[in-house]
C-alpha cells in the first residue's frame, strides 16, 4: 500500500509510466535528440549538389572555377563543424544547466537549431556557402546540448526502475532522426539540386514544436529541491510525474543525497577532477565515451557510400542500402529500450562492444576478399548491419545512462560537461583522420576500431559495475570502496572520508 510504513519510513511505490512522463520525454527527445541524428547525415545525400553550390558561387564572385584543393577544404568544414560546434555546446553544459536548469536549457537550446536552419535554408538565395559552414557550426552547439542535457533530464525525472528506458529514448530518437534524413534525402524527395536546401532547414521544426509545447511539463525536481532548495516546487513537480500524492519516499531519498553532498558543494571541472571519490567514476565515462565514438561508429556513417560502394553496390542503389541500414538501427534502439531493464546496462555494453568487435574484423576480411570472391560484397554489407545492431543495443545509448547513474546532482553537471566534451572530440577525431587512414590502410583500418572496441569491452568487464534499479546515492555507494573512500549516513553531514593504506582497507576496496 501507498500509505504504508516501515520502521517509520515511507513504503517506496514502484515508479510507473504516466501521461505526463510519457509525453516530457518524447517531447524532449524529439526537440532535442531527433536534430543530432539529423545533422549527423543530413549532408551525406545532397554533398555532390551543395558542392556543386559551392563551385558556382564561387565561379560567380571570382570568375575562375575553385580550385580541387579548396573545394574539398569547404566541404571538410561543413562536415567538420558539425563535431566542433558540438565539443563547443558540451563545454556549455555545466553553466547553463546550473543556472536555467533542465529543461530550461532545452528551451534555450532551440535558439541554436531555428537560427542555423533559417541560415541553411536561405544559404542559396544568398549566395552563400559561408552561411551553410557556420550554421553546421551553430546547429552543432545545439547537439553538442542535447545530447548531455536530455538524458540528464530523463534521468532525473524518471523512477530508477524506468530510469535505465528512458534514458536510451534519446538515442531512439537520434537513429530516427539518422533515419529521416537518409529517407528524405532519397533523389526523389529532397536529395537533389531543388531540394537540398529545404532539406538542411527542415531541422528547425522539431525545435519549435519543442518551444511549444515543452514549457507545460515540469522541471526536474531533483534540480529543484537539491540545487534551487524548494521542497514544495519539487514535491508537486513530482506528484505530476507519478500520478499520486504520495511521493514522499522519493523526497526523502533526495534528502539524503541532498545531504550527503553538503560538504562538497557545486563541483566545478576542475574540482571534479580532483574529487577522489570520483575518480573511478569519471575514469569509466571518459573510456566508454571514448570507446561510444572511436569505436568507428561514425566512420561508418560519414563514409557509408564510400563503403558500400567498395563493397560493390551498384551507385543507384546505394541510398536504398543505406536508409535500410538505418532502419536496422531505429529497429534495434526500440528494443534495447524494452529490453535495458531486465538485461542491466553491464551486459548490453558487454554484449554491444563485442558484437562491434568482431564486425569490424569481419569488415577487413570481406573488403580484402572481395575483388577475388564473387560473394564477398554481401558480407561485407551484412558486417555493416551487425556492427550497427551491436553499436544500437549497447555502445550508442548505454553511456549516457550510466553516466547519469553514476554521479550525484551536484556533480552531474560537470560530469556530463566532461563526458559530452570527450564524446564530441572523438567524433571529430575520427571523422578528421578516417579518410586518410582508409587512403593508407585500406580496409585493414577498421581492425584499429576492433582493437578500441576490445579494450572498452575488457575495462568495462574489469570496473563498470550493474547499475540498474539503484538510487544514485547507492551506486555511489558501490564506488567508494574502489575509490577507496568511506560514505557515511548519519543524521548530521554525510563526510567522505579516505581509507587509510592498510591491509584491512585494501580488502575493503576490492574490485566489482
Amino acid at each position: 500500500m501507498a500509505d504504508t510504513e516501515e520502521w517509520g519510513k515511507p513504503v517506496e511505490r514502484k515508479g510507473r509510466l504516466t501521461v505526463v512522463l510519457v509525453l516530457a520525454t518524447l517531447i524532449a527527445a524529439f526537440g532535442s535528440s531527433f536534430q543530432y541524428g539529423y545533422n549527423v547525415s543530413v549532408v551525406n545525400s545532397p554533398s555532390q549538389f551543395m558542392q556543386q553550390f559551392y563551385n558556382t558561387t564561387y565561379m560567380e564572385r571570382y570568375h575562375s572555377p575553385m580550385e580541387e584543393n579548396v573545394l574539398t577544404l569547404l566541404w571538410s568544414l561543413s562536415v567538420s563543424m558539425f563535431p566542433l560546434g558540438g565539443f563547443f555546446g558540451s563545454l556549455m553544459v555545466a553553466p547553463l544547466v546550473n543556472k536555467l536548469g533542465r529543461k530550461g536549457t532545452l528551451l534555450f537550446n532551440n535558439i541554436f537549431s531555428i537560427v542555423p536552419a533559417i541560415m541553411m535554408g536561405v544559404s542559396e538565395i544568398a549566395k552563400s556557402y559561408e552561411i551553410i559552414i557556420v550554421a553546421r557550426f551553430i546547429v552543432g552547439i545545439c547537439a553538442g546540448l542535447s545530447s548531455t542535457v536530455v538524458p540528464m533530464y530523463l534521468g532525473e525525472i524518471a523512477p530508477k526502475n524506468l530510469r535505465g528506458a528512458l534514458c536510451i529514448v534519446p538515442e531512439l530518437f537520434i537513429t530516427f532522426g539518422i533515419l529521416c534524413a537518409q529517407v528524405l534525402g532519397i533523389r526523389n524527395i529532397l536529395g537533389n539540386s531543388t531540394g537540398w536546401t529545404l532539406l538542411l532547414g527542415l531541422t528547425g521544426i522539431p525545435a519549435a514544436i519543442q518551444l511549444l509545447l515543452l514549457p507545460f511539463f515540469p522541471e526536474s525536481p531533483r534540480y529543484m529541491l537539491i540545487q534551487n532548495g524548494d521542497e514544495k516546487k519539487a514535491t508537486k513537480a513530482l506528484q505530476r510525474l507519478r500520478g499520486w500524492d504520495d511521493v514522499d519516499s522519493e523526497l526523502l531519498e533526495m534528502r539524503q543525497e541532498d545531504q550527503s553532498e553538503k560538504a562538497e558543494g557545486h563541483l566545478s571541472v576542475f574540482s571534479l577532477l580532483s574529487q577522489r571519490s570520483l575518480r573511478w567514476q569519471l575514469i569509466s565515462i571518459v573510456v566508454m565515451m571514448m570507446g561510444q565514438q572511436l569505436s568507428g561508429v561514425n566512420a561508418i556513417y560519414y563514409y557509408a557510400d564510400s563503403i558500400y560502394g567498395s563493397a560493390g553496390v551498384r551507385e543507384s542503389d546505394i541510398q536504398y542500402v543505406t536508409v535500410g541500414t538505418g532502419a536496422v538501427n531505429v529497429f534495434m534502439s526500440v528494443t534495447a529500450v524494452f529490453i535495458v531493464e531486465a538485461s542491466g546496462r553491464r551486459l548490453l555494453l558487454l554484449c554491444g562492444f563485442g558484437i562491434c568487435c568482431g564486425a569490424c574484423v569481419l569488415l577487413t576480411v570481406a573488403l580484402n576478399l572481395q575483388e577475388t570472391v564473387t560473394w564477398m560484397p554481401y558480407v561485407s554489407i551484412a558486417s555493416v548491419i551487425v556492427y550497427v545492431i551491436g553499436h544500437a543495443i549497447g555502445p550508442s545509448p548505454i553511456p549516457y545512462v550510466v553516466a547519469t547513474e553514476m554521479f550525484r546532482q551536484t556533480a552531474r553537471p560537470a560530469a556530463f560537461m566532461v563526458a559530452g566534451s570527450v564524446h564530441w572530440l572523438s567524433n571529430f577525431v575520427v571523422g578528421l583522420i578516417f579518410p586518410f587512414l582508409e587512403r593508407g590502410l585500406g580496409p585493414y583500418s577498421f581492425i584499429i576500431f576492433a582493437v578500441i572496441c576490445l579494450v572498452t569491452l575488457i575495462y568495462i568487464w574489469l570496473v563498470v559495475p550493474e547499475t540498474k534499479k539503484k538510487t544514485f546515492l547507492e551506486v555511489f555507494q558501490m564506488f567508494a570502496k574502489r575509490n577507496k573512500v568511506e560514505l557515511n549516513l548519519g543524521d548530521g553531514d554525510l563526510p567522505l572520508k579516505e581509507l587509510k593504506e592498510s591491509p584491512q582497507d585494501a580488502q575493503k576496496a576490492t574490485p566489482f
